[in-house]
């Protein structure tokens, strides 16, 4: 059974939090060194959930991080160590069962998904999956070719996320114009982030909603640019042209939800 050692306290308090939620914790362990505040916050939660802990000395901490890429070894006091079944997390989804899934909700229900065209650097689709989470995105779609690999054990995410990768649906699909295509088909509008867009001041989002962000430097590829019913933009004031995608991919998520509360 392949073992994934997390660090970051937002992470594991997440994967914490979630398990408890779906009472499966019994493929968790947690080893700490010291117990700062963060670190006794983690441990009555885990304790409480039936969590087992145990404590070690830094230098075994850091000999269970090691196996972990250089930015993330600093694990400030604690581990999150978990066996997972055939090394798949429950947040990675088919995205053919999930739109199966989405055509029993109502149409006026929102339902908002995100599309990540060869966005690859793992701290933006971090940050991006943390803004899903806080403005409730009902799912992010990345493909399997032009985007960040290896999703579900990626640290980095984890970290950047703040833990909501543990909660934020993903699918990873082979093509993401087809994809698309089948959400036009469910009754999805799409819009397609691009500085020369419409202001989203001026623009009222559908209850089920596409948003496509494209890479930073050659934006939405021409032929998912063409699925777009939109092309929509943030209106700013600095002396640059374009903001960062997970920060652009945060405005829309926000304007969305903002509107749905009207």
């Amino acid at each position: 059974m392949p073992v994934k050692t997390i660090t970051g306290f937002h992470a594991i308090e997440e994967r914490v939090l979630k398990a408890s939620k779906d009472q499966k914790t019994g493929n968790m362990q947690i080893f700490w060194s010291k117990a700062g505040p963060r670190v006794k916050k983690i441990l009555a939660a885990a304790k409480e959930a039936g969590i087992s802990c145990f404590q070690e000395s830094d230098k075994t901490l850091d000999q269970r991080a090691s196996v972990l890429s250089e930015e993330n070894r600093d694990h400030r006091g604690i581990i999150l160590v978990v066996e997972e079944e055939g090394g798949r997390k429950s947040n990675i989804i088919d995205f053919d069962a999930w739109l199966n899934s989405s055509r029993a909700k109502s149409e006026k229900e929102r339902q908002t998904v995100l599309v990540l065209d060869s966005v690859t650097d793992p701290h933006n689709v971090g940050a991006i999956i943390r803004s899903a989470d806080q403005f409730g995105a009902s799912l992010v779609i990345i493909p399997d070719h032009r985007g960040t690999k290896d999703i579900e054990n990626n640290e980095v995410i984890a970290r950047s996320s703040a833990g909501s990768v543990a909660w934020v649906p993903v699918a990873q699909v082979t093509n993401l114009v087809r994809t698309v295509q089948l959400l036009k088909d469910e009754g999805f509008w799409v819009y397609g982030a691009d500085a020369g867009g419409e202001s989203i001041e001026k623009f009222s989002f559908t209850p089920k909603s596409v948003i496509i962000m494209g890479n930073e430097g050659s934006g939405i590829a021409k032929l998912l640019s063409e699925q777009c019913d939109s092309i929509i933009s943030i209106p700013t004031m600095g002396k640059i042209d374009s903001l960062n995608v997970s920060v652009a991919a945060g405005v829309l998520l926000y304007e969305v939800y903002r509107q749905s509360l009207k």
